[in-house]
């Protein structure tokens, strides 16, 4: 079996590597009151109102939704039996403390939550296993992950136009379960990469040239396991000064 590459093994610890996205097009819409009710997957991308309506779609497991307010997330949140939310761009809500009710929610993601100070409510879904935040405005550090031990994929990055400041990377030491940590556009203060040679089960580090060359280097000769582009001499090689 050929040994994956990164672009590959980046789509799946996002676990997007089997998405078709010819067959989401086909479900999505602006009006959740057009999603069947028995309907376990939907994407529903807020306008004004629109979202009204998608609490009563007790059956989804999968739901992608845009745009979502406070009253969105708020109705999405009485849908227990959700596996999977990924919260598109923008996220206006102010509070993601109804998400406390999402027991069975395994995967996460919120794209540019312009509003949210406080992350920690995710940190209570016992299913949870990805978490995947991204451009997010207000977190000033990632001191509220230090005992996120049961997290299999923690992302905290930027985006195509921002950079995400992360000061630095020690309360990641140590993490149980971490086997990825995705941090494309990602500025750090401490340059200090030890702390991830601290997370026994890392495998894939995904990330900006956040460190010096000799910091990923010290990284690869304390962990031979892991795969990260950086490793790769022909990647430093071929990056701007």
């Amino acid at each position: 079996m050929a040994t994956p590459s990164d672009y590959e093994l980046d789509l799946r610890y996002r676990e997007l590597d089997t998405r078709d996205w010819d067959d989401w097009s086909r479900i999505s819409t602006e009006n959740a009151a057009e999603v069947p009710l028995d309907a376990a997957r939907a994407r529903v991308q807020r306008v004004k109102a629109s979202h009204r309506g998608i609490g009563e779609r007790k059956a989804l497991k999968v739901l992608l939704a845009g745009g979502a307010d406070q009253a969105y997330l708020d109705e999405i949140c009485t849908i227990t039996g959700l596996e999977r939310l990924e919260l598109g761009w923008p996220v206006t809500a102010r509070s993601l403390d109804g998400l406390r009710a999402l027991t069975r929610l395994r995967y996460l993601k919120i794209d540019s939550p312009r509003n949210v100070a406080d992350f920690t409510p995710v940190l209570a879904l016992p299913s949870l296993r990805t978490l995947l935040i991204e451009n997010a405005k207000h977190m000033k550090d990632i001191e509220w992950l230090a005992d996120a031990h049961h997290l299999d994929v923690i992302g905290i990055e930027g985006s195509m136009w921002t950079i995400q400041k992360i000061p630095t990377l020690a309360p990641l030491a140590g993490l149980k379960g971490m086997r990825a940590f995705l941090a494309t556009a990602v500025r750090l203060g401490e340059k200090n990469l030890f702390p991830l040679a601290e997370c026994p089960r890392l495998e894939y580090l995904s990330c900006a040239r956040f460190a010096p060359r000799e910091e990923f280097e010290m990284l690869r000769k304390l962990k031979p396991g892991l795969r990260c582009s950086w490793f790769d001499s022909d990647m430093w090689a071929s990056a701007r000064p």
